[in-house]
């Protein structure tokens, strides 16, 4: 190497060497070098009181987390969406003036955008993760979104601290790694020195957070809102959907090898789905409380880290959504759709709870750089159906062609137009509520309760479902280098349950927790998946079979299966036609080799006679498969050579030759979707 050479990467490594920063052991500064002596909570008029624009180290955080990343989202970059529309049951003027919940007659388009939080926009997407469930309302007042998750829940209560959450889950700087998955030290750090975290965590550890399909998860809005009425008469609110076919899961060893079977597994299906006709269906509906009863119950309802429990706080369902078309181009209409927790309608109003308040200013700001300036509304996904007329012009990507002299309000050469509407006219008029109190920041002491919660949604799981959030934390953990971190968890989970963290802790090496555990009895069967309601509609059936099947039976069943909505898919030695022993002729989809048991909800072994022995072998593989992951198995005739004999006699596994018999059983185990008490063998 030439001396010059040397010299020259001296010079640069000492240039290079004037910005590398190590920030431990530092007192936290803003970006212009202020110490910050308070970096928990945004700065409130009051401390259950609305965020203070003036905190200019929340704006600027938040700003910096905002243009990270261009042009991907920061979270949510994985997110497939579709068309469709809403109709109310019945009308809501008793409680809101928001024109679309008040004409049954009426259908307002929606677009619905689903996505995972972690992962960027290749990673796979049957990650465990909370998702994105956010709906795009088109009304005649304005465009609405009800931009949720499909948890009711959240990690933090208040915005200034989401930058860090995200920070934490996402790979890791320093060698970016993991993609997609909170199973390392920087999560649960986070965790365990955040334990506001504690009830988002439980949901995340649960089945929930690996959903079977976008068709069968629940959305929550998450936050508590305001309805109002047109005489000024105002009520909390938090938003629900509810899927029409239920709510199911995957199982965990079964979502994992689905990243890498089909990591596009959840937005074929609901491609696939509404191709078919089989569209997707969601109830809305409503918690409502009275404002004099904001106070009357054991928690904050402003809390974001807490839910209101169904049995104290009744679902009442106010309509349907239904997604009845594809989009024709995903990244004009999926990536460039612009969600804000502050388009509302008249009738829709904030409440003070701060992850909320801070949302309010991030996500316009977010949109700014990832779509290139202000006139994100103009794109033709996030444009209203009605008119809008202001005196705002130019700008980055400007489309609309405004005519006249005058870009100002107040005005004499255009008779003083656009010009504000009244109340009457259908302006929007923000709900009057007295706010006073200090500058401060801080956190409501009646926001302090981490636990209890996180407590009753252990206690409201199945034994199953108890079973599979052990095998998380014991996963995640296991994935864990830092002892400490370990531990720290251990101790922290103790408060919500002893068993779960005895559970844990014995399974990743740490100490027992010292706790006396949690004394929280309450629970809430809501909370269950286990307790919603289930259809068999949309179920995927693999019906595995050779040449010379029983044909007359085996049409008779598959007639049967689509008669409920269920969709078999043929799997033989070679893709093409079947013969059955009658001749009749059945068209093959998949081999072996290009379908998969984790791609099913449950297997028919229906027989025939395979040339190439290899075959039975395959069979039997992909139906111990299904088997391991508590799946339905129906078999017939030479199909039960391909079991064994310990799984033909367990739950769930239904053996038969009458075909109207068969049917009928094999359909209800379907309609159960999992057997957890079967006996593995």
């Amino acid at each position: 190497m030439s001396n010059d050479r040397k010299v020259n990467e001296n010079s640069k490594n000492e240039q290079l060497e004037t910005f590398r920063v190590d920030d431990e052991g530092k007192k936290l500064t803003t970006n212009q070098g202020v110490k910050v002596s308070e970096d928990e909570f945004s700065l409130k008029a009051g401390e259950r009181g609305p965020t203070l624009m003036e905190d200019f180290h929340f704006r600027e955080k938040m700003t910096h987390f905002d243009h990270e990343r261009i042009p991907e989202r920061i979270v949510h970059a994985r997110g497939f969406a579709a068309h469709g529309e809403f109709q109310v049951y019945e009308s809501m003027k008793e409680f809101t003036k928001a024109k679309f919940l008040q004409d049954p007659s009426v259908k307002t388009p929606v677009f619905v955008r689903f996505s995972t939080v972690a992962g960027s926009r290749g990673s796979a997407e049957t990650v465990r993760d909370a998702r994105g469930f956010a709906t795009k309302f088109y009304t005649e007042e304005g465009n609405y979104d009800l931009v949720g998750n499909n948890i009711p829940v959240f990690f933090i209560q208040d915005a200034v601290k989401f930058p860090d959450l995200i920070h934490a889950v996402k790979p890791e700087p320093h060698n970016e790694i993991p993609q997609a998955a909170s199973a390392h030290d920087t999560f649960w750090d986070f965790v365990a020195n955040n334990q506001e975290s504690a009830h988002m965590v439980m949901w995340t550890m649960s089945d929930r957070a690996i959903p079977r399909s976008f068709r069968m998860m629940e959305g929550f809005g998450v936050h508590t809102f305001r309805l109002v009425n047109d005489e000024g008469k105002a009520h909390f609110v938090k938003f629900h959907w509810k899927p029409v076919l239920g709510s199911h899961s995957l199982v965990w060893d079964e979502a994992q090898k689905i990243s890498g079977k089909d990591p596009d597994f959840h937005r074929r299906d609901l491609s696939e789905a509404i191709d078919n006709g089989d569209y997707p269906e969601y109830e809305l509906g409503v918690q409502i409380i009275k404002e004099e009863d904001e106070f009357n119950f054991d928690f904050d309802i402003l809390d974001p880290t807490k839910l209101w429990p169904e049995e104290d706080v009744p679902v009442k369902i106010i309509g349907k959504m239904t997604l009845n078309r594809n989009v024709d181009n995903v990244f004009a209409e999926t990536e460039q759709v612009a969600f804000h927790p502050g388009s509302v309608v008249p009738g829709i109003d904030f409440s003070n709870d701060p992850l909320l308040q801070g949302r309010l200013f991030s996500y316009t700001d977010t949109q700014l750089i990832r779509l290139g300036g202000p006139n994100f509304h103009e794109l033709p996904i996030n444009r209203p159906v009605c008119p809008f007329h202001n005196n705002q012009r130019d700008g980055y990507g400007r489309q609309t062609i405004n005519k006249g002299q005058v870009s100002y309000h107040r005005n004499s050469l255009a008779a003083n137009t656009p010009s504000p509407a009244s109340e009457e006219e259908g302006g929007y008029v923000h709900y009057q509520e007295k706010v006073e109190g200090r500058k401060v920041r801080a956190r409501s002491k009646s926001f302090e309760d981490h636990f209890s919660q996180a407590a009753m949604f252990w206690n409201s799981m199945s034994d199953a479902e108890k079973q599979h959030i052990i095998d998380a934390f014991s996963f995640e953990l296991g994935k864990v280098k830092s002892k400490s971190v370990q531990q720290q968890v251990v101790d922290m989970f103790a408060n919500v349950s002893l068993e779960l963290a005895t559970g844990f802790a014995e399974a990743i090496g740490a100490n027992p927790p010292s706790s006396e555990g949690s004394q929280v009895t309450k629970s809430s069967p809501a909370l269950s998946m286990e307790n919603t309601k289930k259809k068999p509609a949309t179920r995927k059936v693999s019906v595995i079979i050779a040449n010379d099947f029983n044909g007359p039976e085996v049409s008779s069943i598959l007639d049967s299966l689509k008669a409920e909505g269920i969709q078999p898919e043929i799997i033989s030695e070679k893709l093409g036609i079947v013969k059955g022993s009658d001749n009749s002729e059945l068209e093959a989809a998949h081999t072996f080799l290009t379908a998969d048991s984790v791609l099913f909800d449950a297997i028919y072994a229906a027989g025939g006679i395979a040339k190439n022995k290899a075959f039975y072998q395959d069979a039997s593989s992909f139906i111990n498969e299904a088997f391991l992951h508590f799946k339905p198995i129906g078999v017939t005739h030479e199909g039960k050579t391909w079991i064994k004999k310990e799984v033909e006699n367990s739950k769930g596994v239904v053996v038969g030759e009458n075909s109207s018999g068969f049917a009928e059983e094999f359909i209800e185990a379907i309609t159960a979707h999992r057997f957890w008490d079967r006996q593995i063998v």
